[in-house]
């Protein structure tokens, strides 16, 4: 039986251990090929690079390196790349969670959904980390996800976004299925000054979980548990179009 092909992302960077840690775990159950930004591009969402042509590099290891961003990455990867066919995209393993709205933001997530138009639904994976980066943990997870026997039923383009306690293996509760929460607003960027006295802003950290109680991602991944959501490109809030459309009319 021929191994599932995969395309391996994330938005930390080629070079960054999370990725690795993925890549190593999934060569066991799969036939990978990892193409990555040359550098972290985390908070790019799926913005992609037109202004310039891109460059892309082959490492002594094979991966590839792409000078742009997670989703020109997976954009490349998918179409110029490989001659054979991807079945799927993985993105990860991401240093930090992407909880609620975080996925507006996140490179991780964003790689991920340009594997949309795939037959099998791509995964972001991240780590919600607590100060001891068990990316062993989370690699572990992706592999038992994808050894399921039964196939996976689920509407063309959606994503499972999965974020994965960051404490060893054995101590994980299970997995839930979730909703994405929600955050506060975030804090104020920090205002400082460049070598030339000129006002400079750096943004601060995100919000604290506003809505996140049982059912949520935040409230899983803070009992223990890997919190699995699965998320649509489909932005169109179809419960107002017909309140929309009176409004209009009147």
């Amino acid at each position: 039986m021929s191994k599932m092909k995969l395309l391996v992302s994330n938005d930390d960077g080629v070079n960054a251990e999370g990725l690795m840690s993925l890549a190593d775990a999934l060569t066991e159950i799969a036939d990978i090929r990892v193409v990555a930004p040359d550098r972290d591009h985390s908070g790019a969402s799926g913005s992609l690079t037109l202004s310039r042509p891109l460059r892309v590099s082959r490492l002594r290891n094979g991966y590839y390196s792409v000078d742009g961003t997670p989703t020109d990455s997976v954009h490349i990867g998918l179409t110029a790349l490989f001659d054979e066919d991807v079945e799927r995209v993985v993105s990860g393993i991401n240093s930090h969670e992407n909880l609620g709205d975080d996925v507006l933001y996140s490179g991780t997530v964003a790689a991920a959904i340009e594997g949309r138009f795939l037959d099998l639904p791509p995964i972001a994976v991240s780590l919600v980390n607590r100060g001891q980066f068990l990316y062993a943990t989370a690699a572990r997870v992706i592999v038992d996800l994808l050894s399921r026997s039964a196939p996976l039923e689920l509407l063309k383009r959606t994503i499972l976004n999965v974020n994965v306690p960051d404490i060893p293996y054995e101590a994980l509760k299970g997995v839930k299925v979730t909703r994405l929460g929600h955050r506060s607003k975030g804090q104020r960027p920090h205002a400082i000054s460049d070598p030339r006295g000129r006002e400079r802003f750096w943004i601060a950290v995100a919000g604290e979980g506003d809505d996140a109680g049982p059912g949520t991602d935040f409230h899983a991944v803070a009992n223990d548990y890997v919190s699995v959501t699965p998320i649509q490109v489909d932005m169109t809030l179809h419960e107002a179009m017909h309140g929309l459309e009176e409004w209009l009319k009147g």
